[in-house]
């Protein structure tokens, strides 16, 4: 399956205007958009992912259009069909790790049940090594744990893609080379196309298949300079 994406939008506040004008088609198991704060990569993750509407352009996946703003097509976040990874995990933080695992399976407002079963809720403890901590709540677990139950809430619900959003930034420095060996075990066993946004070169180098780079909402064709060879050993998209 590949992204096309090809997507204007301009952001305003009181006291700058950020246009954003993305355009890219890639077919990599696993691709990288880079670049620093401020280039509007979380912009255009959300727009891929339905929680941004853009002001024009298009947006696929495969040959599913998911946006169309000539042919009126705007598909709900709920309805593409992606797992998308918080920078910050986004867990519910009175809901203990089984009930964020279930939370995406459910339909309807209400919480699951504490203690929630099923297949697909014991597939993912069980895969991830949440067992032991299934009955506890975000604010018990460790950098790792957290991470690793977003994730599983995020493919619970058995995603054909996966989004991620900074997934290192929220760690300690000292855990960010451990979590992408053990991020990068994951996403062997559940082989499913990955797009992920970053400005940590490292992250680039583990993960970038494909690199896209990013600067002041346009894509570039050379890597933003940052000073670090593992970005510049790269190449663009």
């Amino acid at each position: 399956m590949n992204f096309s994406v090809d997507l204007r939008k301009t952001v305003r506040s009181e006291r700058r205007s950020f246009e954003l004008q993305v355009r890219f088609d890639t077919r990599a198991r696993r691709t990288v958009v880079y670049g620093p704060s401020g280039a509007g990569k979380s912009l255009t993750l959300q727009a891929i992912a339905g929680l941004l509407r853009p002001d024009h352009g298009r947006i696929a996946f495969g040959d599913d259009v998911l946006f169309d703003s000539v042919a009126g097509i705007d598909v709900a976040a709920r309805r593409r069909g992606f797992g998308y990874l918080f920078q910050d995990y986004a867990l519910f933080p009175r809901l203990n790790v089984r009930q964020n695992i279930a939370f995406g399976l459910e339909a309807g407002a209400r919480n699951p049940r504490r203690h929630v079963d099923g297949d697909a809720v014991r597939h993912w403890l069980r895969t991830f090594e949440l067992d032991d901590v299934a009955e506890q709540l975000p604010a018990d677990l460790s950098g790792g744990q957290r991470q690793r139950t977003a994730l599983a809430r995020a493919l619970a619900p058995a995603p054909r893609a996966l989004l991620l959003d900074e997934p290192f930034a929220a760690l300690d420095p000292a855990l960010r080379q451990r979590m992408r060996r053990e991020l990068d075990a994951l996403l062997l066993r559940v082989d499913i196309p990955v797009l992920m946004i970053t400005h940590d070169p490292d992250d680039l180098a583990w993960f970038g298949d494909a690199a896209l780079f990013l600067r002041d909402g346009r894509i570039t064709e050379r890597p933003v300079d940052d000073g670090r060879p593992e970005a510049a050993r790269l190449r663009a998209v």
